[in-house]
């Protein structure tokens, strides 16, 4: 069908790189050709191309990509939106569709989970109030952060200020909810309740007063259910609050009329459902509040990033030191770093020696020997030396600021999942609206009299029985009970979301040490020549090592102290940084390290033990004399082997990416029966490799327990973070392991197959149970047999649903692991 005028939109693109009359012509066709395009003019002056097109066929976004393809840019601009009011994945999903219909936006993601809005625009097209406009417009609230705040500062504002808004409304919702239910529903549950209660308090007063509660609760803690519902039917859109308004308006409406007028409706029909309308809204706001609290805190794995950078730090000018705020730091700088500070911005060794902890770069355990000509990196620690260097990148250029950007960017490019329940709402509740009212139609022209009574009544019926409380608590009983029963098993889920995707993951990716190893270096093997004893040697090099600071020598005092030896007396210590240390233990000069001090001893290594490729090596020489090569390696975690076993086993493909050596990265995979491996991989790159991974159609699943993991597990579709790991990996995860066993992992996997069943199950019930039982309630059984399901009944069939879909979710508490007894 041809686009009318009216449905067209016009747009400007600004166009850099034209030259000549050429250049406009080859925009010109490149855009014409672009189906979908009615017009379009190119001036070379001003570079702009002004195009009218049809919105239904194209958008901005293609028509930039085509102006790029021809060789030539359309600069465009980067905003973050904080927003505020969004309950559910229909929410996100308007902001969404409202932000792309803004002329000059080339492409907007909404993220549900980080309550922002990541948007491309043209700055010669669209101004960003207009932006903010069009969110506001859509319903929703567009958070402005400070001079002082960021977008992240501003969205946890929002959080804490919601959370305790809903714990208020929660509370007053079930200090009035409380009091209906004794009046109505206990007594229903004792014999003889009804006609103790009637016996003193008379029916008429009861009504007042379940009147003047449900009142309190419907225009106090459910009036924001309202105002939300009916601004998503104004946009044509339903969501839940669509059917909270829908369901509690009706019960709350019929109830009203039955107390205050009951003349109005048919003999033995007026009666209340005070206790249905108050019940929704307190279950729903219960199920919102512990939402609120649940939602992934990425913010905070963010701030706990910024944190790494120090506040201040000490520049050397002019022969003094001076200590100035980090943001004052500029290219070329001179910088002190003294014994155990965090290293600032990036720059390079210029004076002095020291080891650096980069545990949080690399993920490695063994802080780095740095000297003149070495770079250094934000974020990072140094150890008891100190030394000198220049400032080579600052501010949003360093290492740690690109961290932090990876994990925005992968927090912001993750599409908001669709809740199942969301899909069935926005189909169901136009559907149930449409019932309701043929049913009011056809009962007020061919029903017998009274007409208007019955066709109300019906009217209502249909849409009690379509109440959302089945189909609200559908999703979030079942996940309350599945995170419950994960908490036993040491697993924690930050969102529920994470607990119905985990299960789908096709590819499970580990980071290596510290997930899949100890993280801790540990002597495995001491190979000596002939004429020399394991213990003897391992027992001089340890007390030669007493005064070392190096990170091997930790674990060659271990080793020696485990064992159990007595360490000889040691005197005539020294280090050479970056080579090893020269020490004499009873009588004999010992030489201790790297094989390049054996070299540079003019030793040959041909004439040392040959220790395995995969470890870390010390070489031995005594009085000159190669002695022994002592091998250090990170060990397997108990469990690992197992865990890896069981997902293959599966049918989930395994990968390791780590930081570490190519090969004792190799030698962990075998050991391990992992083909997979990528070795030497940097936090950049490891979030690329997830990226890639998931650009293949699978869902990734990542493992990690490090800072520089941080951005992998935003990356992947689930992130699983160990909870002995570095507080950033724990924020940044979706899951958390809280007991360092990755067998764990495997049950993590099962419940989560149960759970997402379950949801499965409940959905299925509380939707064909209403479509089954709506015909009911609409008066189909008249016709053939005079029956009609009274409200009353309604809302007995609706508690019978809700009472199904409760009890199918509390089957999650029998779940045991493979192996063990229960219902999974």
């Amino acid at each position: 069908m041809e686009a009318k005028p009216a449905d067209l939109q016009s747009s400007t693109l600004p166009v850099v790189g034209m030259t000549c009359a050429a250049c406009v012509r080859r925009v010109e066709r490149a855009l014409t050709a672009q189906p979908g395009i009615t017009a379009v003019e190119v001036n070379m002056v001003t570079e702009r191309a002004g195009v009218q097109y049809d919105p239904a066929v194209t958008n901005l976004a293609a028509l930039a990509e085509v102006v790029e393809q021809a060789g030539y840019a359309v600069p465009t601009a980067d905003q973050r939106l904080a927003i505020g009011g969004m309950t559910c994945a229909a929410c996100a999903s308007r902001v969404q569709r409202a932000l792309e219909k803004v002329p000059g936006v080339v492409a907007a993601t909404v993220n549900l989970a980080t309550a922002q809005a990541s948007i491309s625009y043209v700055p010669s097209v669209v101004e960003p109030s207009v932006l903010a406009a069009a969110v506001e417009k859509a319903g929703y609230e567009v958070l402005t952060p400070t001079a002082e705040q960021g977008v992240a500062d501003v969205e946890q504002a929002a959080r804490a200020r919601e959370q305790e808004t809903l714990r208020r409304r929660v509370r007053l919702a079930v200090g009035f909810t409380l009091p209906i239910w004794l009046l109505d529903m206990v007594p229903m549950l004792l014999p003889g309740g009804h006609a103790w209660l009637h016996s003193w308090l008379p029916m008429e007063v009861k009504y007042w007063l379940l009147f003047g509660l449900a009142t309190v609760v419907q225009f106090g803690p459910g009036w924001d259910f309202m105002r939300r519902g009916w601004a998503a039917v104004q946009h044509g859109a339903a969501d839940m609050n669509t059917l909270v308004l829908l369901g509690t308006a009706a019960a709350y409406s019929y109830s009203v009329i039955a107390t205050f007028a009951p003349f109005l409706l048919p003999e033995g029909t007026a009666h209340v459902y005070f206790e249905a309308s108050a019940s929704i809204i307190t279950f729903v706001l219960i199920g919102r509040y512990l939402e609120a609290k649940a939602k992934g805190r990425t913010s905070a794995a963010i701030r706990k990033l910024l944190n790494l950078q120090p506040p201040t730090t000490l520049l050397t000018r002019g022969g003094e030191i001076t200590e100035v705020p980090v943001a004052q730091v500029q290219l070329g700088d001179a910088i002190l770093i003294r014994p155990g500070a965090r290293i600032p911005v990036d720059g390079e060794v210029t004076e002095g020696q020291s080891f650096v902890d980069e545990s949080m770069l690399t993920g490695e355990p063994l802080p780095v020997d740095k000297q003149p000509g070495d770079e250094v990196v934000a974020g990072t620690v140094n150890g008891t030396g100190s030394f000198t260097f220049r400032a080579t990148r600052v501010g949003q250029e360093t290492m740690l600021a690109q961290i932090v950007r990876m994990v925005q960017d992968a927090q912001a490019s993750q599409p908001p999942i669709q809740a199942l329940a969301d899909k069935v709402v926005a189909v169901f509740v136009p559907v149930v609206l449409g019932i309701a009212l043929l049913t009011f139609g056809i009962w007020m022209i061919w029903g017998p009299v009274p007409a208007l009574s019955l066709a109300l009544v019906n009217a209502v019926a249909v849409l009690i029985i379509a109440c959302p409380c089945a189909m609200g608590l559908a999703t979030p009983v079942s996940i309350l009970v599945g995170t419950t029963k994960a908490a036993e098993y040491g697993i924690l889920f930050r969102r529920g979301e994470a607990l119905q995707r985990l299960h789908e993951a096709e590819v499970v990716v580990f980071d290596k040490t510290g997930t899949l190893t100890e993280g801790r270096p540990k002597v495995t093997e001491v190979f000596v020549v002939d004429g020399f004893e394991e213990d003897a040697v391992l027992a001089a090099v340890a007390a030669a090592e007493q005064h070392s600071e190096h990170p091997l020598a930790q674990a060659l005092r271990k080793a020696a102290t485990e064992r159990g030896l007595t360490l000889p007396a040691a005197e005539g210590f020294s280090a050479q940084p970056g080579y090893g240390i020269e020490a004499t233990v009873g009588g004999q000069a010992y030489h201790i390290g790297s094989a390049r001090m054996m070299e540079e001893a003019g030793l040959s290594l041909a004439a040392f033990p040959k220790g395995p490729a995969h470890a870390t090596q010390v070489f031995v020489a005594v009085d000159g004399r190669p002695t022994a090569v002592i091998a250090i390696e990170d060990q397997v975690k108990p469990g690992a082997a197992e865990a890896v076993a069981a997902l293959q086993a599966q049918g989930r493909r395994v990968v390791m990416l780590t930081g570490d050596r190519r090969a004792p990265a190799e030698h962990l995979a075998a050991a391990l029966g992992i083909d997979a491996v990528q070795a030497e991989v940097l936090p950049g790159d490891k979030a690329a490799a997830i990226r890639d991974l998931r650009a293949e159609g699978t869902t990734v699943l990542f493992v990690g327990d490090g800072l520089n993991d941080a951005p992998a597990l935003a990356e992947a579709n689930v992130g699983v973070a160990l909870g002995t790991g570095t507080d950033v990996a724990v924020e940044a995860g979706d899951v958390i392991l809280v007991q360092d066993d990755l067998r764990v992992l495997v049950t993590a996997l099962a419940l989560s197959r149960a759970t997402l069943r379950n949801i499965k199950q409940n959905l299925f019930w509380a939707f064909g149970y209403n479509v089954s039982l709506i015909p009911v309630a609409a008066g189909i059984l008249y016709p053939a047999w005079g029956l009609l399901l009274s409200p009353v009944f309604a809302a007995a069939a609706m508690g019978l649903s809700d009472i199904f879909v409760l009890g199918n979710a509390l089957r999650l508490r029998r779940f045991a692991p493979a192996g063990g007894s229960g219902n999974d």
